[in-house]
């Protein structure tokens, strides 16, 4: 049986390791990550990655390859992680992509919108208006030229809010109508590709959430912030990809005396929760997503059978279209 690309999605903490773990040893599949932190070298406790148990049980790829100071953007990801499927493909073995990058999963499967590229002078413009008039009047601008594409936007979403106002101001078009039209992407005919979207209950998913950060801090979050300030030069060195990064802000302001260790738990916390929010939000716009819902320990085995049935259903259905 030739396997579909098998792309497993969903918030942070639900339990897309665990799941993929089961599917990958039963199907002789490897995992390529779509995360976007993940990807970077020296995060791998504040980025959630895999364990080194986990990562010796099924081959991982695009884990810790990257220097955090070289900042990979979703092109730049969706290019790597080709290269890397075909190389694994080329050995006879199934393919798990295995993340909650949205972007990152749009650029590799989808392709790339041709929005143009960024305006100096526009993005000037924009950044002075914000340190005149703060976030909100922009994003009520944003809200009224494109709602759309303001769902997915919040208040720290600086990059984002600039990049979408900076496109409009340029075309005269909304932001989300340039991504309606994409170039390249690995989901074309004949490859079959089959999304599953896994979910909890929200007081379940949130329970876990908490559970995964004190953890982190336990692991030596805070250590590992500090080995990356010494190997850059001091804390306000540290490249944009880790400051920028769920938690890890949180955990600078400790270090540099602005707050204390149990704030930073806090707010790493609260950050966490809405950054898993803004993921369901946007996996929730595509409809290809078959979505899984489960809880306890061992809904990860649950899905993992649940996807296998519909590999095998898939795959038989596939068969009888052939002939």
């Amino acid at each position: 049986m030739t396997l579909p690309l098998i792309v497993l999605c969903g918030p942070t903490a639900v339990g897309k390791t665990a799941t993929a773990l089961s599917l990958a040893r039963r199907l002789d599949c490897e995992v390529v990550s779509v995360d976007s932190r993940q990807v970077y070298a020296g995060m791998a406790i504040g980025s959630g990655a895999p364990y080194a148990m986990e990562l010796r049980k099924v081959k991982h790829h695009l884990i810790g390859e990257v220097p955090p100071d070289q900042r990979l953007t979703a092109g730049e990801y969706a290019r790597m992680a080709l290269e890397r499927i075909g190389e694994i493909e080329s050995r006879g073995r199934g393919v798990l992509i295995v993340g909650g990058s949205g972007l990152y999963l749009r650029a590799l499967l989808d392709g790339l919108s041709p929005a143009p590229p960024a305006d100096p002078a526009i993005r000037e413009e924009l950044s002075h208006e914000i340190e005149r008039l703060g976030v909100e009047p922009l994003l009520d601008e944003l809200h009224r030229v494109d709602p759309e594409y303001a769902t997915h936007v919040g208040h720290r979403d600086r990059k984002r809010l600039v990049r979408a106002l900076e496109v409009q101001r340029l075309t005269g078009r909304p932001f989300s109508a340039w991504h309606q039209t994409t170039s390249g992407g690995i989901d074309q005919p004949p490859r079959r590709v089959m999304r599953f979207g896994l979910n909890r209950p929200r007081p379940e998913l949130h329970r876990m959430i908490e559970a995964r950060v004190a953890a982190m801090f336990a692991k030596g979050w805070v250590v590992e912030v500090e080995d990356l300030a010494r190997q850059y030069g001091g804390i306000e060195k540290i490249p944009e990809p880790v400051a920028e990064a769920v938690g890890y802000r949180s955990i600078i302001a400790y270090l540099i005396g602005t707050t204390t260790l149990q704030d930073a738990g806090q707010r790493a916390l609260f950050a966490t929760r809405q950054f898993a929010k803004r993921q369901m939000t946007w996996f929730r716009a595509d409809p290809r997503i078959v979505w899984l819902e489960g809880s306890g320990p061992e809904a990860p085995v649950r899905w993992a059978d649940l996807i296998l049935d519909a590999i095998n259903n898939n795959s038989s259905d596939h068969a009888r279209e052939s002939h």
